[in-house]
C-alpha cells in the first residue's frame, strides 16, 4: 500500500495532509475516468457472449442502452434459463408490445395466449413464416386469443435484424430475444428498466409498426383452416 501511495505522489493523483492523502484535481480526472472504464469493462464482459444476436441494424441501438440489463443464458447444467425467463416478463405484464422473425417455443405461445385471454393487451408483429410457425403450434388456442378485442397481430415480410433477434417491450421492462439464425432457438435474453433503453424501443417498435399490415379475421382464419386441414 506504501509503494502505491508513493507510486500515487509521483504521479501528482494524490496530496498528503498528515495522516491523510487527498485527491488532487488531476487524482480525480483519473479516478472519474478509470470507474468510466470499469463499467464499460463490467458492460462488456455482460454482453460479450450474446453480442452476436444484438439487434446492429434497429436504429438508435446502443451498447450503453443495456448496461444494466440482465443476461439469461443458457448454462451447461440449467438450459431453460432463457425461457423461464419469457415467461415469467409475459406473465408479469398487463401490455406486451413486440416484434419477431421466430416462433417461440410453445411454453412461450401458450404463457401469451393465457395472458391475453386473462385481459394482457397484445400488440405484436409477426415475419410471414413466424406467424404461419405461431398458428401451427396451436391453430385453435392462437385463434381463441387473436379473437380478443385486446389482441392486435400484425405482419411484416422484412423485420430489422430478423435473422438474429426480436424486439419485447412489457410494462416496465424492454427486452431482446436472441436466436440462433440457422436453428431458430432462443439463446438468450436480454432486459433492462433502465427509462432509455425503453423509450429506444418504443420508438423502434413504432417505426416497424407503420410499414407492418393488420392480420385480418379473413387471413386468420384461411390460415387456421390451411393448418388443420394438413
Amino acid at each position: 500500500m506504501g509503494r502505491v501511495l508513493a507510486d500515487f505522489e509521483d504521479r501528482r493523483w494524490i496530496v498528503r495532509d498528515g495522516p491523510d492523502y487527498q485527491l488532487t484535481q488531476l487524482g480525480a480526472f483519473v479516478a472519474d475516468r478509470f470507474l468510466d472504464f470499469r463499467e464499460a469493462m463490467e458492460t462488456e464482459y455482460k454482453l460479450r457472449d450474446v453480442w452476436q444476436w444484438l439487434p446492429r441494424e434497429m436504429e438508435g441501438f446502443s451498447v450503453d442502452l443495456f448496461a444494466d440489463a440482465v443476461v439469461s443464458y443458457p448454462g451447461s447444467r440449467y438450459p431453460y434459463e432463457p425461457v423461464e425467463r419469457l415467461t415469467q416478463l409475459i406473465k408479469g405484464t398487463t401490455r406486451l408490445r413486440g416484434f419477431d422473425n421466430i416462433v417461440y417455443k410453445s411454453i412461450n405461445n401458450e404463457a401469451v395466449c393465457q395472458a391475453v385471454l386473462d385481459g394482457m393487451e397484445l400488440e405484436y408483429i409477426y415475419s410471414p413464416d413466424a406467424l404461419q410457425g405461431t398458428i401451427a403450434w396451436n391453430p385453435e388456442r392462437i385463434m381463441e386469443a387473436a379473437s380478443c378485442e385486446h389482441c392486435t397481430v400484425l405482419i411484416h415480410d422484412s423485420l430489422p435484424d430478423g435473422d438474429r433477434c426480436g424486439l419485447g417491450i412489457v410494462d416496465d421492462r424492454a427486452g431482446i430475444c436472441c436466436h440462433d439464425a440457422e436453428t431458430g432457438a432462443l439463446r438468450a435474453i436480454i432486459d433492462t428498466d433502465a427509462p432509455k433503453a425503453r423509450e429506444w424501443a418504443i420508438s423502434a417498435f413504432e417505426r416497424v409498426r407503420r410499414d407492418a399490415k393488420p392480420v385480418d379475421s379473413d387471413l386468420f382464419e384461411a390460415l387456421v383452416s390451411s393448418d388443420l386441414t394438413s
